[in-house]
C-alpha cells in the first residue's frame, strides 16, 4: 500500500523538487500540492494524506499555525515532515510531534532516512489498528448486553437484568441457565466463558467448570468433604454450589478462610 503524501511550500520549484524527489521512491503517492498555510488545512481535510512535507515559513498561515488550525477544527492529523532553509525551528518541529526535519536544499539520503521513520510509525499504527478492529469485531459478535444489562428469555419474554442481581448461571447440554434474585431463565450467550466475559471480573467467580457465581450473592460458606466446601446462595432455592478442588484455595483466600 502506498504512503498517500501532500506536499505544502510557498516556493513552486521547491514543491517540484521535492515531488522529483518523491517519485524515486515507488511506495509514496504525492496526492496533492499546496502554496500555503490554507490550502494545506483545506487539502488536509478534502485528501486526508497519510503524510505531509509543510514548510515552516508561509506568508499567512505558517506551519506551525496549519497544525494549531486543524487542531482547532478537530481534524485528524497526518504525520508532519517539517522543511526549511533555516534549522532555528527544529526544536519546536519536534515539540509539536513532527516526524522529522529537513533543510533546504533536501538531499534524497537525507529523505529516504526521513520515509523509514514514516514507514515504521505507519505500519505501527496500522497493526494496532488491526488489532482495534479484531476486538471491535469480537464485541460485534458477542450476544447483546446493554450497560451493565444481561438479556435473560424467561416464560417467552426477554428480559434485561442488571448484572448485579444474577446470583449465578450454570450451563448443562449447552444451554446456559441465569439465576437472578427474582427470576431463573435462559441465556442467549454460546458459552459461560462468554457470559463471563460480559461480566465484571472482580464479582463474577467461576467455581467450577458447570457454574459462575456472583460473590457479593453468596449467602452462606458450608464445609464440606475432603477440606472443600458448597457455597449457600441468594437466591429463592438458596441453592447449593460444590466449589472444585481447584477453587477452594481461592475461596479460602477471598473469604480469609
Amino acid at each position: 500500500m502506498k504512503i498517500s503524501a501532500l506536499i505544502v511550500d510557498d516556493e513552486q520549484p521547491a514543491r517540484d523538487e521535492l515531488a522529483f524527489l518523491l517519485r524515486g521512491f515507488p511506495d509514496v503517492a504525492v496526492v496533492g500540492q499546496g502554496r500555503n498555510g490554507i490550502e494545506a488545512v483545506n487539502l488536509i481535510r478534502e485528501l486526508s494524506p497519510q503524510l505531509v512535507f509543510l514548510d515552516v515559513e508561509m506568508p499567512g498561515l505558517d506551519g506551525f499555525g496549519v497544525i494549531k488550525r486543524l487542531l482547532e477544527r478537530k481534524i485528524t492529523l497526518p504525520f508532519f515532515v517539517f522543511s526549511t532553509a533555516y534549522d532555528q525551528y527544529a526544536v519546536r518541529a519536534f515539540e509539536v510531534n513532527a516526524l522529522d526535519y529537513l533543510l533546504k536544499p533536501i538531499g534524497k539520503s537525507r529523505l529516504e532516512t526521513a520515509l523509514d521513520r514514516v514507514r515504521r510509525l505507519i505500519e505501527e499504527s496500522q497493526s494496532a489498528s488491526q488489532k482495534l478492529d479484531r476486538l471491535v469485531q469480537m464485541m460485534a459478535e458477542r450476544p447483546p448486553s446493554t450497560s451493565g444489562k444481561i438479556v435473560v428469555k424467561t416464560n417467552g419474554r426477554l428480559v434485561l437484568v442488571d448484572a448485579s442481581d444474577i446470583v449465578y448461571a450454570s450451563i448443562q447440554d449447552g444451554i446456559i441457565n441465569i439465576v437472578t434474585i427474582q427470576i431463573e431463565g435462559q441465556s442467549n450467550f454460546r458459552t459461560l466463558e462468554d457470559l463471563q466475559g460480559a461480566l465484571d471480573s472482580r464479582i463474577f467467580w467461576r467455581i467450577r467448570r458447570s457454574h459462575l457465581i456472583n460473590v457479593n450473592r453468596i449467602k452462606e460458606v458450608m464445609p464440606w468433604f475432603k477440606s472443600s466446601y458448597q457455597l449457600k446462595m441468594g437466591d429463592r432455592k438458596q441453592t447449593e454450589i460444590p466449589v472444585s478442588r481447584n477453587q477452594t484455595r481461592k475461596l479460602r483466600e477471598l473469604l480469609n478462610l
